[in-house]
């Protein structure tokens, strides 16, 4: 019918599904899935497609498969699939490969980084805008080939262009419709037919993000009424498809049902379940419509036409209708959509929009029309990122060209930034400042998103710069500023005093966001530079922003500070009593732009966009200097009574993860200030700031302690910025350095303090927009790699020619760091027989707009501050002064001398302004007693507590000497020709004392040392000798008897000590009487006996002509004829009850049969009570143990469990050593060869301890099997035994010597006697239904190859660890229908105990990647691999969980089943 033109298709169509699918969609509440597939495709698709296709289905889509494949691979992700990622070549992280596109390109053999996919990714293999190189596959290379238009898929015809043109109108509309009708009761009047209406209806439960699974489950039982299997299975299809009908009836019903089921959710939770009761005809309709989308998705995957009509249709708007088109409804209604639905939805726009480029701007243009109405349903939504329409974003905002366009055309940045002060006026305050207490995290967590959207936009800065491109971003940029102008002093604390704070405030949503700003700030600040006029441009803007923001205070009047004739009039302010806030992003934003207009030589022209009136240096510097100040007070502890949530603060802001956009910064704005201020008025400045303006006049004396603390610790924290503001220059911009300058110096820093791992490496250097650090670029140039062994991992040692580039107080140090490096470095020097002064390294000269910042060193406040100090520590005003503080002292006259030195031999003498030397070398003040700088280093070598500094000084007052040497002109070209630091002639023989001095002490230190170790080596000696008779005599029996007993009460005494630790039932199993080896560290439950040895009185050559003539039939002969004796003997009434086998033979019974089997039998050895009680209590506990059972000494089955414990040991060891390629018992350590003596002559002693009786019993059973004639019952059959385990008894119950035979012949010799013993009419019988011939060697000769597989199973292969892959990819390919999240082993032991343990798959820098957080390429480490497989072979699994679970002190259960 639909073949007929004149019919109108939609029509026709609304009628064929109103007719069907109502029939086809009636059993919801238990629907036949495969059934009502058949039934869609034969009374709607099928015909659908004929119509469409005009032929076959099968037969011409198979022609399309066949035409070709598309260029791009389009796959999207599951949740957990593993991702790649070409660091060399991808544009951004954004752009990822699947598996199989990456197995099949170029960047496999690339750095490349792993990840696990959230979900809803999209392959970009086969997008040229994505890489830099090796865009396609070799897969898709196919589909690029040919003319732009054939490039991989033939041209449909314009038949079937027509078609579907007509066809998928009607299709779309239909979909759209029903996924977005909200009328539970009533269908569209086109698909109502005239057939009565049913009353039969659903309650429909959604999913949602709130309530838990077992939150679920009871509703449902509790208001269905249903079994939990039941309530499990509605809930897990909720869970994975977003909705479910629960319960199917008469609207009143399913009403009720909806009812109950919101009262029971609501009891457990706040928020109550959605239910929802819908009519059955419009369940069956949004049923089939996703059915619908996903044969769309499937014939667009054949056809670009396909995809172009669909986009067409989709994009396509009614004419003079403001209603969205049809893909824009769908996007507007993805929030109220289920999860089903939205993942029809999203896959739709993948295989349609997302593969034809022209048709992804088109719809990245609706996307950003509807920007904010999406994200602010995303954020009032509950369900994950992944299945908003949101996540799309990535997909077209990273796309270079694309994201042009939208920041030209639909201006996305101011978009974005808009949304992001749209959905955050809640936590606004009075002043227009955010204020997150009291936030909502799942809230902040999604405003993330629209900030990551920023991100993307942002990540590929533009290579040519249009006007109108231009206007945009600077458009964008000032929306930004917006969002810090608001974030510019949030959150203000004042300090606490008298009262401890009640409440922490919530102080992480702060940081968090400004984690989540810092890329994008530095983003913003580098698009900025890449234009000269747009980067004046920002300038300005900014700095209104910031003088904006700086109005307050201004009302106070003005305060003066007086100090060496420099006066100071500034507003007064305390940060000790005033409001200050660590959030100043538009401060610190400006000084980033101010870099860079001193970077590129732009800032020459800033007089034309911020006058100097306007600029106001004074206030910029005002607020970064607060900062500093607090963080200073805090060291001070001034603000303890402020809680843990200040502290916190204060420790994000010198982290790594914020420093760049909030610590640095605020260092970078006080070098501003520094370079445009007068340094004296700088200084006073920050003397009044820091509350120390009193701290450097005459001072009042004062006992009290905590205030001398505070003071001695604020002038350290002052002088340690000095430094940084004078000495840090190692910023593009400030100085003439690149980023990789800035890398390596980072790094030698780092491995100053130790040696390190990459990652610790990593984790300790800053990120940029595409998560590099930028590490692999320099490391080499500055470290070395020493290569992991079996364990442990690589580590990063710096050259040596770097560790003159060593900065004592390097301003990315935390305080332990800074005290580590000092010591390593001063221990280094040590060991070199070096002195022990760590003088700053030359730092690079100043760029011109900075060059004022090294005044502050020698001006008038500088040097009274210097000289303060040190007056201070000559005179031992103890309370005034810190060691700490005189380092830092020296290190700035140390920086001073540097720089005069560097300007001195660069320029002439009359051309250096920088007079440091005469500043430092003039009195200071006229008073009869006044001293200079020089005088007082003189003075401070002879203060006892500062003789660690002394090498310091010293270093100091040489280049002192050569700084005037070269202001004098005198001996120019010899200064020029000696090494950087000759001293003078006085010094050098002071020097060469000093050094005597310590070499002296040094070789006195050895010979002391060298006596004490020969004192002592002749004190054991003489124990040695003195005890001779205890070492010779460890075997005599009562000196066996007493250790045993020592044994004992040391085992039990190392129970009770485990059994009173904390937590220790998690660790260990106390039942079965578990401890740790205090000594071997091994895995215990008991003691082994050391029992004392027999006297051996054998002849070893008579043993071994017995071992000859005694073969294995001569011995089964033998053993059977005594047997038989015994037989006789016991018929005759002697103890009726013994069975058929007695070692009592050794009496003087007549009957007894003496034979070349007695040769070797030793006789019962004769122990003490003591050790016969130990041999009991160990054997007790290996029954106990090993069974399972409570402890029995009667139970029969103890000697058994004794003799295969026996076996089973010397199994694995013999199993270890072949393994190990170890002769047999020949490389056991002492301990193992003790362990194994001790536990043999346990096994064979056992024959003392349990009645004879009962060794005959096993004996006699044990022999059953290899003696299929002999009468007992139950015998075990030859092949289900182990012949080792069948021989050890009787040889340990009668210590026979016999020679050990092949497990291989002694196999084959037995089964062959089994054959031949046996009765002749079984044995033919037995031959002829196996169709085998009854002589053997016809059945060896003929049957060869039937035998041989057999024989070969004697000795029986090892068990060992399955084999791995090389490459970890290939692992993940083979293992990708699995979610792999981990690169981890874990050892597990019943539920309670387990623990993680190494993976054997390392990076190139021999670490683990246990969440593949780092991404780099793993492969398989074979000795890792082997030491794992050791571990288990040696059956230390469980010691080796008992070590870890006791080193990691576990405190709470956890069932590692779960896992």
């Amino acid at each position: 019918m639909w073949c007929d033109e004149r019919f109108d298709f939609q029509a026709t169509f609304l009628q064929c599904l109103a007719k069907h699918v109502p029939n086809i969609y009636s059993a919801e509440m238990d629907p036949l899935v495969e059934k009502q597939e058949e039934m869609v495709q034969a009374a709607i698709l099928y015909p659908l497609e004929c119509y469409l296709f005009g032929e076959d289905p099968d037969v011409f889509l198979e022609k399309l498969q066949q035409s070709g494949t598309s260029q791009l691979c389009g796959k999207v992700f599951k949740g957990g699939e593993t991702t790649y990622s070409c660091r060399d070549c991808a544009v951004d992280p954004t752009c990822v490969l699947c598996i199989d596109c990456f197995q099949n390109s170029i960047h496999k053999n690339h750095r490349y980084k792993m990840h696990n996919s959230t979900g809803g990714g999209f392959c970009d293999c086969g997008d040229t805008e994505a890489w830099k190189a090796g865009p396609l596959c070799t897969k898709h290379e196919l589909g690029s080939s040919g003319s732009p238009k054939e490039n991989s898929e033939c041209q449909l015809n314009e038949e079937i262009m027509e078609h579907t043109r007509r066809v998928f109108p009607s299709v779309i509309k239909y979909i759209v419709d029903m996924l977005i009708w909200e009328e539970e009761k009533e269908l569209p009047l086109e698909l109502t037919i005239s057939r009565e209406k049913v009353d039969s209806y659903y309650c429909v439960l959604f999913n949602d993000e709130h309530h838990s699974y077992d939150h679920v489950i009871y509703s449902l039982q509790r208001a269905l009424g249903c079994e939990l299997g039941e309530a499990q299975l509605h809930t897990a299809a909720i869970d994975k498809e977003g909705r479910r009908a629960v319960k199917a009836g008469h609207y009143a019903s399913c009403q009720e049902a909806k009812e109950e089921i919101k009262r029971h959710s609501e009891n457990v939770s706040q928020r109550p379940l959605h239910v929802e009761v819908l009519h059955a005809d419009v369940m069956a309709h949004q049923k089939f419509a996703l059915r619908l989308g996903s044969w769309l998705n499937k014939l667009m995957s054949y056809s670009s036409d396909f995809r172009q009509i669909f986009c067409q249709i989709c994009l396509k708007e009614e004419a003079g209708s403001a209603k969205p088109c049809f893909i824009s409804k769908l996007m507007l209604w993805d929030a109220k959509l289920h999860k089903g639905a939205r993942k029809v939805l999203h896959e739709l726009i993948f295989s349609s929009f997302f593969m034809e480029m022209e048709y992804k701007k088109l719809f990245a243009v609706e996307f950003v029309k509807y920007y904010k109405a999406l994200q602010k349903e995303y954020i009032s939504d509950d369900h994950d990122r992944v299945l908003s329409v949101t996540a799309l974003s990535v997909q077209m905002f990273t796309v270079p060209t694309l994201a042009r366009h939208l920041i030209e055309e639909q201006n996305v940045i101011t978009t974005i930034t808009e949304t992001l002060l749209e959905v955050l006026p809640e936590y606004l305050d009075k002043n227009d400042k955010f204020n997150f207490q009291g936030y909502s995290q799942d809230k902040m967590n999604r405003v993330y998103a629209v900030i990551y959207d920023l991100r993307y936009v942002l990540v590929s800065k533009p290579t040519l710069w249009t006007d109108r491109l231009r206007e945009r971003f600077l458009e964008g940029f000032v929306s930004f500023l917006r969002i810090l102008t608001c974030m510019q002093g949030m959150e203000e604390i004042k300090r606490q005093i008298g009262q401890h704070i009640e409440v922490d405030p919530d102080w992480e949503a702060a940081i968090a966001i400004q984690m989540q700003l810092k890329n994008i700030l530095l983003m913003f600040q580098e698009w900025c530079a890449c234009d000269e006029e747009l980067l004046l441009r920002a300038y300005r803007e900014c700095h209104k922003a910031v003088m904006r923001c700086s109005t307050n205070g201004r009302s106070r009047e003005k305060t003066v500070f007086h100090l060496c004739g420099h006066t100071l009039e500034s507003r007064p302010y305390r940060v000790s009593a005033d409001p200050v806030s660590i959030h100043l992003p538009l401060s610190r934003t400006l000084a980033g732009l101010h870099v860079r207009l001193s970077k590129t030589g732009a800032i020459s022209r800033l007089h034309e966009f911020v006058s100097p009136e306007e600029f106001q240096v004074e206030l910029l510097v005002e607020y970064p200097l607060r900062c500093l100040v607090l963080v200073a007070q805090v060291a001070a502890e001034m603000w303890r009574r402020n809680g843990l949530s200040l502290i916190s603060q204060v420790f994000y802001y010198q982290d790594v993860k914020c420093r760049e956009e909030m610590y640095d910064k605020d260092i970078i704005m006080l070098q501003i200030g520094a370079s445009l201020m007068d340094p004296n008025q700088f200084l006073l400045l920050m003397l009044q700031r820091y509350e120390l303006a009193d701290a450097f006049k005459k001072i009042k004396p004062t006992k009290d302690q905590d205030l001398i603390k505070q003071y001695n610790i604020l002038i350290e924290e002052m002088l340690q910025i000095l430094i940084y503001v004078v000495g840090e220059r190692y910023v593009p911009g400030i100085s003439n350095v690149t980023k990789e300058d800035v890398i390596m110096r980072e790094i030698i820093h780092l491995l100053c303090i130790e040696p390190m791992a990459h990652s610790a490496i990593t984790k300790s250097l800053p990120e940029n927009e595409n998560n590099e650090t930028g590490l692999e670029n320099v490391i080499d140039k500055v470290a070395t790699f020493k290569k992991p062994g079996v364990s442990g991992h690589g580590v990063y040692e710096l050259k040596d020619e770097c560790l003159k580039e060593f900065n004592m107080f390097f301003y990315h140090y935390t305080k332990t760091q800074h005290s580590k490096a000092e010591h390593t470095q001063k221990k280094r020097r040590k060991q070199e027989n070096r002195d022990e002064a760590l003088p700053p390294p030359p730092p690079p000269e100043f760029s011109p707009a900075f060059s004022n910042v090294v005044r502050i060193l020698n001006c008038d406040v500088m040097m009274h501050i210097v000289r303060t100090l040190l007056q201070r520590a000559v005179e031992l005003e103890t309370h005034l002064w810190t060691e700490a503080m005189v380092q830092m002292v020296l290190h700035l006259l140390s920086l001073g001398l540097l720089e005069e030195k560097q300007q001195l031999q660069k320029s002439p003498e009359e051309e250096v302004s920088f007079d440091f030397y005469h500043k430092a070398t003039r009195m200071g003040s006229s008073a009869l007693n006044a001293v200079n700088v020089l005088m007082l280093l003189e003075k401070l070598k002879r203060v006892p507590q500062l003789e660690v500094q002394k090498d310091t000084v010293n270093w100091i007052l040489q280049m002192f000497d050569m700084v005037k040497r070269l202001r004098e002109k005198s001996s120019l070209t010899a200064v020029a020709a000696a090494s950087g630091l000759e001293p003078t002639k006085g010094d050098e023989s002071t020097q060469d004392k000093e050094k005597a001095e310590r070499k002296r002490k040094a070789e006195a230190a050895r010979l002391h040392r060298q006596k004490i170790m020969a004192q002592m080596s002749a004190l054991q000696r003489n124990f040695i000798e003195t005890h001779k008779l205890l070492y010779e005599n460890t075997l005599e029996a009562q000196g066996k008897e007493d250790a045993i007993m020592e044994e004992e009460r040391y085992f039990e005494a190392m129970q009770l000590n485990f059994r009173q630790r904390l937590h220790v039932e998690q660790i260990f199993d106390l039942e079965n009487g578990e401890y740790l080896c205090p000594l071997c560290k091994s895995l215990c439950n008991t003691v082994i006996p050391i029992v004392p040895l027999q006297a051996q009185k054998i002849n070893s050559e008579d043993a071994e002509a017995i071992a000859q003539i005694l073969s294995l039939a001569k011995w089964l002969e033998i053993v059977t004829v005594r047997i038989s004796g015994y037989s006789v003997k016991n018929a005759k009434g002697e103890k009726q009850n013994l069975p058929a086998f007695t070692n009592k033979g050794m009496g003087n019974s007549a009957l007894e049969f003496h034979s070349i089997l007695s040769f070797g039998v030793q006789s019962s050895a004769k122990y003490s009570s003591s050790i016969k009680e130990m041999l009991i209590l160990f054997a007790t506990t290996i029954y106990r143990v090993g069974l399972k059972v409570a402890p029995n000494e009667a139970d029969s089955r103890i000697p058994m469990m004794t003799w295969s414990t026996c076996a089973f040991t010397i199994q694995c060891i013999e199993n270890l050593l072949e393994t190990e390629g170890k002769p047999l018992f020949g490389s056991l350590q002492n301990r193992q060869h003790s362990g194994l003596k001790a536990l043999v002559q346990f096994a064979a002693a056992q024959r003392t301890t349990s009645p004879q009786i009962l060794i005959q019993k096993h004996l006699v059973r044990l022999l059953g099997v290899l003696l299929p004639n002999f009468k007992v019952e139950d015998t075990p059959s030859l092949l289900e035994v182990d012949i080792f385990h069948i021989l050890n008894p009787p040889v340990l119950a009668h210590l026979k010597t016999v020679r050990r035979h092949s497990l291989h012949s002694l196999s084959v010799e037995k089964f062959a006697s089994t054959l031949v013993d046996s009765e002749e009419g079984q044995f033919k019988a037995l031959c002829s239904y196996l169709s085998l011939p009854t002589n053997l060697f016809l059945l060896f000769h003929e049957h060869w190859d039937t035998v041989n597989p057999l024989l070969q199973r004697y000795p029986r292969k090892r068990n060992h660890l399955i084999e791995l892959p090389e490459d970890y990819s290939c692992l993940l390919n083979q293992a990708s229908h699995f979610r792999i999240r981990e690169c981890k082993v874990v050892l597990i032991e019943g539920k309670a105990r387990g623990c993680l343990y190494p993976a054997p798959y390392l990076d190139e820098y021999g670490e683990t990647d246990p969440g593949l957080k780092r991404g780099n390429p793993l492969h398989l480490c074979r000795e890792r691999y082997r030491k794992l497989h050791l571990l288990w072979q040696q059956h230390c699994i469980i010691e080796e969980i008992a070590r870890s679970q006791e080193t990691n002190q576990i405190i709470f259960g956890f069932n590692w089943q779960l896992l």
